[in-house]
C-alpha cells in the first residue's frame, strides 16, 4: 500500500519503537493515529513530530480495555475519515524471574496487553481495513517467540501467540486487499522494562547486559514503516534475531540451551 496520504493507527506511540514508527510514517506522508496509555509520552511524540506535515492525532488508550479500543476506532474515523493500516506495538515484559516466582495475575497482565491487546485492535479495525483499496495489519511479536528466554517465559508465550495469530490472519486474508505482517524485533534500545514496571533495582536485565547487539528504535521504526508499505510475511529486525531465527529452525534445542547459558547470570 502507498504510505503517502494513508491513515495509520499505531499503538505504543508514546515511546520507544511505537514512537519511531509514528514519526517514520508521518515523515513519509501518512496521517497517524498515535495511541498510548501514557499521555505525557504522546505529547512528547507530538513535539518531536513538529507542527508541519500530515495530521497526527493522539489518543490515550489502554489496549486491555474493550470499550477504550472501540472508542479509539470511533475517534480515528471521526478525525480522519477512514483507516488504512494498524500497527500493533504496545507491549510489556514480565519481571525477570522464573515462572515459579510469577503470580498468575502477572502472567494474565502480560497476555492481556501483548496478545489480547493485539487481538482487540485487529478485530476492531479489520472490517474497516477490508473496505479499503489496500490495507495492512502489522503486529509486533518478538525474538522471544522464536526461542525461549529464561526469565521471560510468559512474555515469550504471549509473543508466540501474536506470531501464530498474525500468520493465521495472513493465510485467511490471502486474496483480499489486506496484508498481515509479523515483526520480530531483536534487542532494541528502549525503556520497555521501566515502562512495564518490570525493572529490578540494582540489576541490569537488558539485552546488552547479555551480550546482544542492540538495534536503535529509529532503525526498528524505519523497518516497520517499510513493512506497512510492502506487506511482507515477516520482518526480522536486528542481526541477533536473524541469527537466532536460523538456529532455532535448524536446532531448536541448541538455540534454547545457548540462550539459557547466556542469560543464566541475569537470573542468579
Amino acid at each position: 500500500m502507498l504510505i503517502k496520504d494513508s491513515v495509520v493507527v499505531v499503538t505504543g506511540a508514546g515511546d520507544g519503537i511505537g514512537r519511531e514508527v509514528a514519526l517514520a510514517l508521518r515523515s513519509r506522508g501518512a496521517h497517524v493515529v498515535a495511541a498510548d496509555r501514557n499521555e505525557a509520552g504522546l505529547a512528547r511524540t507530538v513535539e518531536l513530530a513538529g507542527p508541519d506535515g500530515p495530521r497526527l492525532t493522539t489518543h490515550v488508550v489502554d489496549v486491555t480495555d474493550d470499550a477504550a479500543v472501540s472508542r479509539l476506532r470511533d475517534e480515528a474515523l471521526a478525525a480522519h475519515g477512514h483507516v488504512d493500516a494498524v500497527v500493533n506495538i504496545a507491549g510489556i515484559i514480565q519481571r525477570f524471574v522464573p515462572v515459579k516466582d510469577l503470580s498468575l495475575d502477572e502472567i494474565r497482565r502480560v497476555m492481556d496487553v501483548n496478545f489480547w491487546g493485539t487481538v482487540r485492535m485487529t478485530t476492531t479495525f479489520l472490517p474497516d481495513l477490508l473496505e479499503r483499496p489496500a490495507a495492512a495489519i502489522v503486529n509486533v511479536s518478538s525474538m522471544g517467540a522464536l526461542a525461549p528466554v529464561p526469565g521471560q517465559s510468559a512474555y515469550g508465550a504471549s509473543k508466540a501467540a501474536v506470531k501464530l495469530f498474525t500468520e493465521g490472519l495472513y493465510a485467511e486474508l490471502l486474496g483480499t486487499n489486506v496484508r498481515a505482517t509479523t515483526v520480530f524485533p531483536g534487542a532494541i534500545g528502549t525503556n520497555i522494562a521501566s515502562n512495564s514496571g518490570a525493572a529490578t533495582p540494582g540489576r541490569h536485565t537488558d539485552a546488552a547486559s547479555a551480550g546482544a547487539k542492540v538495534t536503535s528504535p529509529a532503525e526498528a521504526g524505519r523497518q516497520i514503516a517499510d513493512a506497512v508499505e510492502k506487506g511482507p510475511f515477516r520482518v526480522l529486525v536486528g542481526p541477533d534475531v536473524r541469527g537466532l531465527e536460523k538456529l532455532s529452525r535448524l536446532s531448536p534445542r541448541r538455540a534454547t540451551e545457548m540462550i539459557a547459558k547466556k542469560m543464566a547470570a541475569l537470573l542468579a
